[in-house]
């Protein structure tokens, strides 16, 4: 692929690999009108440049059906869905656990501290495994697991046994973790930014849904029942992932005689067909274990697990001690807890919709007065309003605690602060899966780490914090470090680019 005005320049052994490695490095253009090749394949629009050029296979993910490429989302959002729902299940139950086994809320909450630890962990075992054993048959296992250890949660006749299977439940993370391949895999450039925001906004819609659920059910039954929702559910997604699901992993390099797998769906599915294919196309397990240790390496990768780090830590912190709160504060019920969640949930729905024209609007307005050229430090100009919108309902939500204003401005707030997140969150993996496409998997893990861990040591002092100190002035600094954090923002948008091009594309070991 030659790209106006620019030197091509040899950055790995594949052919693909090249033209993606110099797009992310001088910005992607995506008007064939700007190109002096002419025989480039396009979308249906007969204008938008396929980045990356799929190959003339069949079985290539690129070519597959549209229908087939978003039946696989659904699945992997659904999927993706279930951890998050499982671990905020637990924050309603906390009252009900405490009475029943003569333990303080504070100890109790120890499980969603241990399965937060968990979750991160578990995201980069994910993409290393997935790297040598394939997509699909990594999902399968953990989704089995889950159903597995979701029945556990219900049945748990200690709070030793309910911790313990908390914690292996965050197993079940690999569509989360793994979500950003998924979408790398099948879909091209000018469509990843959505892709994203469909996938996040299932993953960040279900610490709101989960709670939800649970609390309508305390409300009126045993606090287990939540549980029993959840392995339903995770049941469901295991069906929907043999029926739908397909491996998405394909080599595109031209030294090697295998392209994908390509035995019989069952072969697939357990893995066997992408064992002789990977193996073939040089797929090590040094290579898949040094795979995330060279992400992070690279510095606009750390610097954005900083940045996620910070921000969503407070949005777990807020929501894992909300049903304290208000039970405390505002003598609310498990119905009346139920109904608050809503508020979760449509600031999702407000973050995905505005998501979905925000971050295309920006990367076309800048494309339009730059030559046609897209570079990826313009998706983060989206993550300056996100991080404005979290410090105004963080702050505003500290004083209401505090003073115990109406609810209703809880609520508001609480809801707000999921806007901000919601864009916070396609910005920056839209912004790493840009700038390092050869990595999508590794990224999109050290994203979930931060978020998970972030949660982690937000759910650890929430509580004794704000009793120890007062919600205004917690709130406060949380939201101080939340405006900190923009500066990760500034710093990336002024050297982003030549760090990038300095560190170079991640190179893996053979």
């Amino acid at each position: 692929m030659e790209i106006p005005n620019e030197k091509a320049v040899a950055v790995d052994t594949t052919e693909s690999a090249l033209d993606e490695a110099l797009e992310a490095k001088e910005g992607y253009v995506l008007d064939v009108a700007l190109y002096e090749n002419s025989g480039l394949k396009t979308a249906s629009d007969g204008r938008t440049v396929l980045i990356p050029q799929p190959t003339d296979d069949a079985d290539d993910p690129l070519n597959w059906p549209q229908s087939k490429k978003l039946s696989i989302l659904f699945v992997i959002t659904f999927i993706a869905f279930l951890p998050d729902f499982n671990s905020a299940t637990g924050v309603p139950a906390l009252i009900p656990q405490s009475l029943q086994w003569q333990l303080s809320p504070n100890t109790i909450q120890y499980n969603l501290v241990g399965q937060c630890a968990a979750l991160g962990t578990c995201a980069i075992l994910t993409t290393i495994l997935s790297n040598y054993f394939g997509r699909l048959p990594v999902l399968l296992a953990f989704q089995v697991s889950a159903v597995a250890t979701g029945v556990w949660c219900a049945v748990a006749s200690s709070f030793h046994s309910y911790l313990a299977a908390r914690v292996l439940t965050g197993f079940g993370i690999v569509a989360q973790a793994g979500g950003m391949m998924f979408i790398k895999d099948m879909f091209f450039f000018h469509e990843h930014p959505r892709m994203i925001n469909i996938w996040s906004g299932g993953v960040i819609v279900s610490p709101y849904l989960g709670p939800l659920v649970e609390s309508f059910i305390t409300w009126k039954a045993s606090w287990r029942w939540g549980f029993w929702v959840h392995t339903i559910l995770s049941v469901i997604a295991l069906v929907l992932l043999i029926l739908v699901c397909d491996e998405t992993w394909y080599s595109r390099s031209k030294q090697t005689g295998s392209r994908g797998p390509r035995q019989g769906r069952v072969h697939r599915l357990l893995g066997i067909a992408q064992w002789s294919a990977m193996r073939e196309s040089g797929a090590s397990f040094m290579r898949a274990l040094s795979r995330p240790i060279i992400a992070i390496s690279k510095l606009p990768v750390l610097l954005c697990v900083i940045y996620y780090f910070i921000n969503f830590a407070w949005v777990i912190g807020v929501n894992a001690t909300t049903s304290v709160w208000l039970s405390t504060l505002y003598g609310f019920n498990g119905k009346s807890l139920g109904l608050f969640y809503l508020a979760g949930i449509i600031g999702t729905v407000v973050g995905e919709v505005a998501g979905h024209w925000l971050h295309d609007g920006i990367a076309t307005y800048f494309s339009q007065r730059h030559g046609g050229r897209i570079e990826a430090e313009v998706r983060l100009y989206a993550a300056y309003l996100a991080s404005a919108i979290m410090i105004v309902a963080v702050v505003v939500l500290g004083f209401a605690l505090q003073n115990v204003w109406h609810y209703m401005v809880v609520a508001v707030c609480y809801g707000t602060q999921v806007v901000g997140i919601m864009i916070a969150t396609t910005a920056v993996n839209s912004y790493l899966l840009d700038s390092y496409p050869e990595g999508s998997g590794e990224v999109g893990a050290w994203i979930v780490f931060a978020r998970t861990f972030g949660g982690f040591m937000a759910t650890l002092i929430e509580i004794p914090w704000v009793t120890k100190t007062g919600a205004a002035r917690v709130f406060g600094v949380q939201a101080g470090t939340i405006a900190a954090a923009v500066l990760v923002l500034v710093f990336l948008q002024i050297f982003g680019k030549r760090i990038r091009k300095a560190q170079g594309a991640m190179v893996f070991l053979s």
